[in-house]
Formats: structure tokens, sequence, C-alpha cells
């Protein structure tokens, strides 16, 4: 019989661990950067990121930017042992005997010319997403609770062209900035949008995480920005099981969520339901208020809100760069939302130099929510 479980930490943290990120500017590296990293356990951005899951303690955390490394023994599992099982900065270690990891689209080479340059390199603005290896900017989850890994589903191949009304990208002339050929196999995930349950308890939580795109970057035609509004659009038909009949993930099974399911949608969504930042807002705000969401609460920090003084919304950021991009949103169905925060110390505070500088761990900070489970 599988324990009571009452309540769950839930945390999404982007972490920045890809390879240009400990390489000299203008270097792009490849995934065995971040391997190597992690075998020695000794790199101090790592360890004040590890320091600030274990002073968080999640029971599920989803990584963004977490290169992806096929061999879970140089990557995920690597992670865990060399830095979340070590004591950092005083923490008590952490551990997640259950992760779960896939290939994403950043860095996957395209044979097109994407960004319309004259050339068609495959890499950067010509990869299928946004990078320069396969796997760069990629995600995981760690998890305390077992993974229901048969029914886990993946939308990488999902085709953006598949999606009903979705926002179309031009050229000044108004002809599509995309080739046919091209459009017939651009996906619209930028990395994966994936649906994890996870068994809590006698129960399973569907974990819906993703990374859309930065809408920025591109040019008058706004082509990143139309992404990133399709990409958090397709969350909202997902969560509709009555508009999601289009949907079909990597396996070929369609549709979007059952009604009546506990689910938490989760990651660097890169967009801010404020009038902040180079998103198209439409998406992100018609997501946090969906109805299937609870958005009585906002995570929030006293480091945010004094990193920005003049800015209304500080205490909601959840980057460096001044923005709420980052979320834990919970069903309204079978939860109760107890507490949360953004791992963000302010100045005078021991922690702080954790979040000091770029340098110190990353450009985002970790997002976490704890969700009393209440019954059905």
């Amino acid at each position: 019989m599988a324990e009571q479980v009452t309540d769950i930490k839930v945390a999404t943290f982007n972490v920045s661990m890809e390879a240009s990120n400990y390489l000299p500017s203008g270097e792009t590296g490849d995934n065995t950067v971040l391997a190597s990293i992690l075998a020695n356990g000794n790199n101090p951005q790592v360890q004040n990121i590890a320091a600030i899951i274990q002073r968080v303690r999640p029971d599920v955390l989803l990584l963004n930017e977490f290169d992806y490394i096929e061999d879970p023994k140089q990557g995920v599992a690597a992670f865990i042992k060399n830095y979340l099982n070590q004591s950092q900065h005083g923490s008590k270690p952490i551990d997640y005997p259950y992760f779960f990891y896939a290939t994403v689209n950043t860095g996957q080479p395209s044979p097109f010319d994407l960004d319309n340059d004259g050339q068609a390199t495959g890499v950067g603005a010509d990869a299928w997403g946004y990078g320069f290896y396969p796997g760069q900017y990629g995600m995981a989850i760690l998890s305390k609770y077992p993974i229901d890994h048969a029914n886990v589903r993946t939308f990488q191949h999902f085709k953006w062209r598949d999606m009903p009304d979705f926002m179309p990208t031009q050229k000044a002339d108004g002809s599509p900035w995309y080739s046919d050929d091209a459009w017939q196999q651009m996906p619209l995930s930028s990395k994966s949008h994936w649906d994890v349950p996870v068994i809590v308890g006698n129960t399973s939580v569907h974990f819906l995480a993703s990374h859309p795109t930065p809408p920025v970057f591109d040019g008058p035609e706004n082509r990143n920005g139309i992404r990133n509004h399709d990409e958090i659009r397709f969350w909202i038909d997902y969560l509709n099981p009555g508009n999601a009949g289009y949907i079909y993930d990597d396996n070929g099974n369609n549709g979007g969520l059952a009604e009546n399911r506990r689910f938490v949608l989760l990651g660097d969504l890169n967009a801010s339901a404020e009038a902040e930042g180079d998103a198209i807002h439409s998406a992100i705000r018609s997501l946090v208020n969906h109805r299937r969401i609870d958005n009585s609460f906002t995570p929030a920090s006293l480091g945010g809100a004094e990193h920005t003084p003049e800015r209304k919304f500080a205490q909601y950021h959840t980057a460096s760069w001044r923005m709420r991009a980052d979320y834990v949103l919970a069903s309204d169905f079978g939860f109760n939302i107890k507490e949360g925060g953004v791992f963000w110390p302010a100045k005078n505070t021991p922690d702080y130099p954790l979040v000091g500088s770029r340098d110190a761990s990353s450009d985002h900070r970790l997002v976490w929510v704890k969700l009393e489970l209440s019954a059905e």
C-alpha cells in the first residue's frame, strides 16, 4: 500500500547548465562540457545551484537549460550523485531516486534557412530550436516519487502547422516567413512539451513541463515572439479537452488532459502576464487565468522587490533581467496552495551570495509552491 502523502513541494529552476555558460564568450561547445563538470563535482556555480535546491528541498523539480546527455550516468544521475547528494554550503544533502529526461528540438539541425539570412547553417537560428548542438538548453524532471513512465507523453515532434488558428509569421510583404518545405516539418516546440505523471502516494499528478523560446533575438517579423505565444497556447488547448482533439503526442495518441486530473504546469515560459517584457501577452494571460488553474497565489521574494524597487511587480520577478518568466501553476482540482516563494534572498542575508551575480548560479531564480493534496 502506498504511503499517505498530504502535501508536496514543487519547483522549477532554469539552471543555465549548458555549454556556453561555462566557456569564453563566443564559444559554443557541446554537451561533453556539462558532462565533465558533472563528473568532478567541484564547479562553484553548480555547487551553488545544488545549494539552492538543498535549501528549498522540493519533492519534484523541473530543471530548464540542463543539457540533454543520453547516458544518465554522465548527465542527470551525475548531477544528483556528485552535487545534490553532497552537502553544499552547509545544507543537508538531498536525493532524487527518480528522474525523467528526453530529447529536445534545440540544436537539432534543420536543412532550411529558417532565419532567412541567406544561409542554411543547420545551427543557431537554423536549428529546429535555437541551439548549436542537439540537446542544448534541455530539460529534466527530478522526483522523490515514482514516475509513471508508461504514461508519459512528449510532444517534441508535434507540427506547428497542425495547430488550428496558429499565429502566422510573415515577411514585410505579407508572404510566409518559412518556406513551404520548412513549414511542413517545423515543430511547434522549441524544446519540447511534456506531460509526466508522478505517483504521489495514492494518486497521479501530471507535471506539464516546457520552455518556450524567448520572444526576442529576431526581427520585425517577430518569429520568436509568435512561436512563444503558440507554445504557451498549446497548454491552453491541452487543458480544454474540447479543443484538444488536434493534439497528438510522439506516440501518435490524440487529445489533451481529461477533466478532474491533478496537474502542475511549470517551467521557464519566457513571458509575463503583466505589461513587462517582449512577449505577446495574450497567451500567458489566458494560461494564468485558465479555469483549471488556481491563480490565487503568486510566488514572491524580498530580493526581487529590492532588485527593482521602482517596478510594481518586482516582488514576483523570477529572473535578474526583471520579469516573471518562471511558473509553478497548480490545478484548482485536487490541491490547496499552502505557501510558496522565489529563492531570491535580500542583500543583507547570508544566502544572497548564491544569487548575487550572474556567475553565482543562474540568471533565473528557483520558484516553488507547496501544495496540499485535497479530497477529490
